[in-house]
């Protein structure tokens, strides 16, 4: 059967759509403008029209008798003086077009008085950056205009320049980090500590653009992301670089947020994933989410080197192969994960020289985590053994064609320990808590468009996938189910994401609540409330 073609509405709908929108919309800002004067007067009759009830409601009703002979004997004469009907219509247009005007007050043009001062001392701050002695016609001079320095600029409701736009001259050396650096601090106290602002410099024009970000939204607990199979939610960020929402709930409402998703599998560029950051920055956090999205399609293995039992709620339950704190335990439970992927990388090649798919358990994908392994190295290097990031080795190299996958975390003050292992095939990055521009451009091997502040909230940092552009990234609220500190909505939140737990075979029957352990005991009570 030959192929019938689609209707233009369907194959060029969208264009047509779009035309006829903006057709439709032209065609109503023309018929405003036309029908400005007739809009006006409209208004101004029904404004009169009001004025005249409101007069008849409050005149008395002994009254209204002599006002009603007034107004007739008014029409009567008017009606009797030659052209009068036609003066009397010219006279109540003229006062309905009075009383129908816009009396919205006009904005006021340019800045007030502080909004002027404020741009000034920012004009004199940049002075000594953009002038020189030998420039003739020079930009910026003490006491110069700042109206050609500064084309566009906004103030928020605080009187604090929100957007701002400035032009420097074309001897600056905006191809210099340190230069940049400098314009950047500057800019950054004058125009109000405490925000975070993002810096788009134009070489080609001489410009360089200021802006005031939004803090990224801090309220969004952990839940089921709507991703494809190899998807990872690091977090959320801002629209400026992504260009792909994700339906949330909160509460019950739903909203559309950028996210920051990381790809994994055969297929990846960034396989394996390292996250740096400050104590109680949220490290522990991010790890707890991607193992709770890892667990839809796939194995985890937990080693934790903090020992503070941070993934206690993840012991026991399907798909997790282990939760191991101690030396001994991170020993056995790489070791074998590197025999795992040599296990997966000799039969899936095997596979493919017969002329076979992968085998079936081979494809399942296997995340190994570590949380702080620097703390083993340390205690093996005390014990004479080895040492368990040298058991990565294999994992990180060749786990991307085994679907191995390898995520580590662990602090600045001990970024050192880190092997070199690590360091060379982790490709996606992440920052999170507050930290310098130095230590930012050191993990993530490139500078944030943004100033980082002092100030951050849990879950706060940044993040670079590979070579692409450096993102602003918030955590969601994964926090730890069983910490006395969690609130019930993310509690629960997490505990809906949990796996059940996995069955002994030689069990015989399910033990009552009772004799359930303390965290069990915990789930069981918020399964029943919920």
């Amino acid at each position: 059967m030959a192929r019938r073609p689609l209707p233009r509405i369907l194959s060029n709908g969208t264009a047509q759509i779009a035309r006829s929108r903006e057709l439709a919309r032209t065609a109503a800002d023309s018929a405003t403008d036309v029908l400005h004067p007739l809009i006006t007067i409209t208004r101004g009759l029904r404004r009169l029209a009001s004025a005249g009830r409101r007069k008849w409601a409050d005149t008395p009703k002994d009254k209204r008798g002599p006002l009603l002979f007034l107004v007739a004997s008014v029409i009567l004469v008017v009606a009797l003086v030659p052209y009068g009907p036609l003066l009397a219509v010219i006279i109540l247009m003229a006062a309905a077009a009075w009383h129908g005007r816009d009396r919205t007050p006009p904005a006021p043009e340019g800045p007030d008085e502080s909004q002027t001062q404020r741009l000034q001392s920012l004009y004199e701050a940049l002075v000594p950056y953009f002038s020189t002695a030998e420039d003739p016609a020079p930009l910026f001079a003490h006491g110069g205009d700042w109206e050609k320095a500064f084309p566009a600029y906004e103030f928020d409701g605080g009187g604090r320049i929100s957007h701002l736009v400035v032009r420097y001259p074309a001897y600056f050396t905006d191809g210099e980090a340190d230069s940049r650096a400098r314009i950047e601090q500057l800019l950054t106290a004058k125009s109000g500590r405490g925000r975070e602002y993002r810096f788009a410099w134009d070489e080609e024009g001489n410009q360089l653009t200021i802006g005031v970000l939004a803090p990224l939204p801090t309220d969004i607990a952990a839940q089921r992301f709507v991703t494809a199979p190899g998807e990872t939610v690091l977090g959320f960020t801002d629209p400026t670089h992504v260009h792909r929402t994700l339906p949330l709930t909160h509460g019950a409402e739903q909203r559309d947020v950028p996210p920051v998703v990381w790809r994994t599998g055969i297929r990846s560029t960034e396989p394996n994933l390292l996250v740096m950051g400050q104590p109680g920055s949220g490290t522990s956090t991010l790890l707890r989410s991607i193992a709770l999205q890892a667990l839809q399609y796939g194995d985890v293995l937990i080693v934790e080197g903090g020992g503070t039992g941070e993934y206690a709620c993840l012991t026991g339950r399907d798909g997790v192969l282990g939760v191991e704190c101690g030396l001994t335990g991170a020993l056995a439970s790489l070791e074998w994960a590197g025999h795992e992927t040599e296990r997966r990388l000799i039969s899936a090649n095997r596979a493919r020289q017969s002329g076979h798919p992968a085998p079936d358990d081979t494809r399942r994908p296997l995340w190994i985590i570590l949380d702080r392994p620097s703390a083993f190295a340390h205690l093996a290097a005390a014990d004479g053994r080895q040492d368990p990031q040298s058991l990565l080795q294999v994992p990180l190299r060749h786990g991307r064609a085994a679907n191995v996958t390898v995520v580590v975390a662990d602090q600045f003050d001990s970024a050192d320990a880190l092997s070199d292992a690590v360091r060379q095939h982790t490709r996606a990055r992440v920052v999170l808590g507050p930290a310098t521009a130095t230590q930012l451009e050191a993990v993530l091997g490139a500078p944030p468009h943004t100033t980082p502040i002092a100030q951050v909230p849990p879950g706060r940092g940044y993040a670079r996938l590979g070579s692409g552009p450096v993102h602003r990234l918030q955590v969601p609220a994964t926090p730890d189910p069983y910490d006395d500190a969690t609130s019930d909505a993310d509690r629960q939140a997490v505990l809906a994401l949990l796996p059940p737990r996995t069955t002994p075979a030689d069990a015989e029957e399910t033990l009552p609540t009772e004799a359930l352990p303390a965290e069990a005991a915990v789930e069981a009570a918020v399964a029943e409330t919920s």
